[in-house]
């Protein structure tokens, strides 16, 4: 905005005329004015009545035009040129609206040009040119202003207008400051709106629309529209500029103040940064690192000594060294090697689980021969709540090793694993390194926790990362990103745990060491809750021993009617519930009865979820009952078969996959084609509809394990006779008569225990899974071995 006091005349000898508004006299002489008179285009700008413009003119015509005014009456038009790129213009070429104006002053430039001082007086239409040469002539017509509509509103814009364009001056440094004064002495609202707008940087084609407008007031908001914006334009400027000079000043104040502290202790002897870095030498100087370990750090502390410490890569270079010493290179803790005692730490810990206990013992007797062997990596199989987690912290106990857990579920990035490289900020070591720095020691007990659970995408696969740690022959030189230097791991002994090993990879398979873990058995249950959960929950509600006291009947009853799964974790629950209920007594001083028996569970925790004996009856023909293997553990499966008037259609429901499907075509087409060995009349097949189907229709089911027990549903009903009562079968069927082996067999075994089977039907091979199992807690069960189907049906249709 006003781009005229930016203007440098060439020669200065020439005084500027002052602006000034029209005075009543000049007003009154407007109707005298000429209606044809001198016209001159101008290019880039616009002249508003009242206001004094200087104008250097180039072109001839124009030249021609304002001395032939300047010799007569001084009037002239002065018209806004549509395009600048137009040398000579015409009708076309000028806007129609325009001003009537008065030479005041011709200059003679020493370049030879002429400057013109013209003082515009009223607005004019242009109707037509009278000539084009030498200099353009053309027939005007005065435009008076319309009618004000709102005098009061014509003020507060006004008023406004001078407010605005005052900061837009105190904004701009390069207009004088004169021109706050000039502002002030303007009386005449019209001349101030017109002196604004003649001031404004603005394109030909808006200060055209402004002057156009025929109401003052019109005029006026236009003006006070393109003022706002500029002013806004420049506030926006002024804060930018404001943001980036504190920057820099402080950039600046804070190196002078650094320099300066840097000075003053010098003068005193003192270095914070040097004796940080001298400390780091001290330090080093303890620690058992190989020789090339040794060099590495001596080169890095080299180099942080040349580093200026106010740089960034100084302080990423501080922590990278601070991280080389933390490390615990070389240093281990001392084994346990009382056998006697770890056997007793691991049996008061944890009940069962005896394959573990026997694969650390038997790594700890070889150490203690050898005193030198590279750590197992075994890997804990089994459902949840059977003591996979707790398991890896009796081990660390035992051993007396520090103990590490790292949950594995949900992690998709490989730099979680082997680290950032450091070269990146906020780079930072892998979760191997970062907790062996934790623990202290380099032969901790590293649980590594889910294994199963791990995900990957574009940032990398976690799990081919863990190749090389749970790998023995290559993990005493892991490689971190991080650290550039390679790691001995050899000495970690890492025990993972999963729910399944089908979604971990075959590689990473291979390099662990499978220990299955089943599912407890309901004395095992009890015995668990007796000597652990019990007196935790009692300890954990702030309650004494002659509080509570639960009977193992009540025990027995917990396991069987209100808690179904293969863990202990539902039974930690419910046992959490009655000290819950006990606690609310004895805070309230309540009377009640401190031995919890089975026949009160009801009254203190609600009825049980699960009814054993109604679970396994199979009372109807064509109902036969399976068992099954889940991630929590074993279940029992009811096998539904009915017949109708058909012709012989087989029909499947149940959520079935395609392997149990294959299971029950294969035992139909055995059936059919053994019909009078198994007294069936041939003629069932065609005249009826086969419908199998497996309850629990939301739970997907899959597997060759079920094939005996389609088989015997189908027997019986197309015999319309009775399975068996409390018999569970479970095996794989052939075409040729053959029952094949199945797995999870513990887990089946005690699902069907839990659910009061008395009679359990397995193929012979499986025999050997059942010999692994505690007799105790198999006791009244009568386990029938078989190898044919005809076996089958002999024993379930008996």
């Amino acid at each position: 905005m006003f781009d005229h006091f930016q203007m440098s005349p060439e020669n200065q000898d020439n005084e500027f005329p002052p602006l000034f508004a029209l005075s009543d006299e000049e007003e009154g002489t407007q109707s005298e004015m000429p209606s044809s008179l001198p016209i001159i285009a101008l290019k880039n700008t616009v002249l508003f009545p009242g206001t004094v413009i200087p104008i250097t003119i180039g072109r001839e015509k124009s030249t021609n035009a304002v001395k032939k005014a300047h010799e007569g009456n001084k009037f002239i038009g002065v018209f806004a040129q549509k395009d600048m790129e137009v040398a000579d213009p015409s009708f076309d070429d000028l806007y129609n609206i325009g001003v009537i104006a008065k030479v005041v002053k011709l200059i003679k430039m020493p370049d030879g040009s002429t400057t013109a001082i013209l003082q515009g007086r009223a607005r004019v239409q242009l109707d037509f040119l009278d000539q084009e040469t030498p200099f353009l002539q053309g027939n005007v017509t005065a435009l008076p202003d319309g009618k004000i509509d709102k005098e009061l509103e014509y003020d507060a814009t006004v008023s406004s207008l001078k407010d605005i364009a005052r900061k837009i001056i105190e904004l701009t440094p390069t207009i004088p400051n004169e021109a706050v004064v000039m502002l002030d002495n303007i009386k005449k609202r019209d001349f101030l709106v017109n002196f604004i707008a003649s001031n404004l940087n603005k394109n030909v084609v808006k200060k055209q629309n402004i002057l156009t407008a025929d109401k003052p007031d019109d005029r006026a908001k236009l003006v006070l529209a393109e003022v706002d914006t500029e002013l806004q334009m420049l506030e926006l400027k002024k804060q930018i500029e404001g943001k980036v000079r504190g920057g820099i000043e402080k950039q600046q104040r804070d190196y002078f103040l650094n320099q300066q502290l840097k000075t003053i202790q010098d003068e005193l002897g003192q270095n914070p940064q040097a004796e940080e870095l001298v400390n780091l030498e001290k330090r080093a100087k303890d620690k058992k690192w190989s020789e090339d370990i040794g060099k590495h750090f001596a080169k890095e502390l080299n180099r942080a000594k040349r580093l200026n410490p106010q740089i960034a890569e100084y302080s990423v270079t501080l922590s990278y060294l601070e991280m080389l010493l933390d490390l615990p290179w070389g240093e281990y803790t001392k084994d346990n090697f009382d056998l006697k005692k770890v056997e007793k730490i691991l049996n008061d810990d944890h009940y069962g689980l005896e394959d573990v206990k026997e694969r650390i013992l038997e790594h700890l007797a070889v150490l203690k021969l050898k005193g030198d062997m590279k750590a197992p990596i075994i890997c804990l199989v089994g459902p949840p709540g059977v003591g996979k987690t707790s398991l890896g912290k009796s081990i660390s106990r035992a051993l007396n090793r520090e103990f590490i857990r790292m949950s594995l579920g949900g992690l998709h990035d490989e730099s979680e694993i082997r680290g950032h490289r450091k070269t990146y900020i906020g780079a930072m070591p892998g979760r191997i390194v970062k907790s062996l720095k934790k623990a202290g020691s380099s032969n901790p007990v590293f649980l590594l926790d889910e294994i199963d659970k791990m995900g990957k995408d574009f940032r990398g696969d976690p799990s081919s990362a863990l190749l090389e740690v749970l790998d023995p022959e290559q993990n005493d030189k892991f490689y971190d990103n991080y650290l550039e230097l390679e790691y001995d791991l050899s000495k970690v002994l890492f025990v993972a745990t999963a729910n399944s090993l089908n979604s971990i990879q075959p590689a990473l398979l291979d390099r662990m060491e499978i220990i299955q873990i089943a599912g407890y058995s309901t004395e095992e249950k009890v015995e668990i809750a007796q000597k652990h959960l019990v007196p935790k929950q009692r300890k954990e509600h702030g309650l004494k021993a002659n509080d509570i006291k639960i009977a193992k009947p009540a025990l027995t009853a917990l396991v069987e009617n209100y808690t179904k799964e293969a863990g202990v974790r539902s039974l930690d629950r419910k046992i959490a519930e009655l000290m819950r209920h006990v606690a609310k007594k004895v805070a309230m001083e309540e009377s009640y009865e401190a031995s919890v028996k089975a026949n009160n569970l009801k009254d203190m925790i609600g009825a049980g979820r699960f009814d054993m004996a109604k679970d396994n009856k199979t009372e109807t023909p064509g109902v036969a009952v399976g068992l099954a293997w889940t991630q929590v553990g074993g279940d029992i499966l009811f096998i539904e078969t009915s017949l109708s008037k058909g012709k012989g259609k087989l029909t499947l429901t149940g959520n079935l996959g395609d392997v149990m499907k294959e299971s029950a075509t294969t035992a139909l087409s055995y059936i059919k084609s053994h019909s009078d060995e198994f007294n069936i009349d041939s003629t069932l097949f065609a005249e009826n509809d086969v419908h199998i189907h497996v309850p629990q229709g939301a739970i997907p089911k899959d597997g060759p394990s079920a094939g005996v027990t389609i088989f015997s549903a189908l027997v019986s009903a197309f015999k319309q006779e009775i399975i068996t009562p409390n018999l569970a079968m479970t095996g794989e069927i052939t075409l040729r008569g053959k029952v094949l082996p199945v797995g999870g067999i513990k887990e089946k075994i005690l699902a069907a225990k839990r659910s009061g089977m008395k009679k359990i039907m397995l193929c012979k091979d499986n025999q050997k899974d059942v010999e692994k199992i505690n007799p105790a807690f198999i006791k009244n069960v009568e386990f029938i071995y078989v190898e044919k189907m005809s076996e089958v049906y002999e024993t379930a249709l008996a």
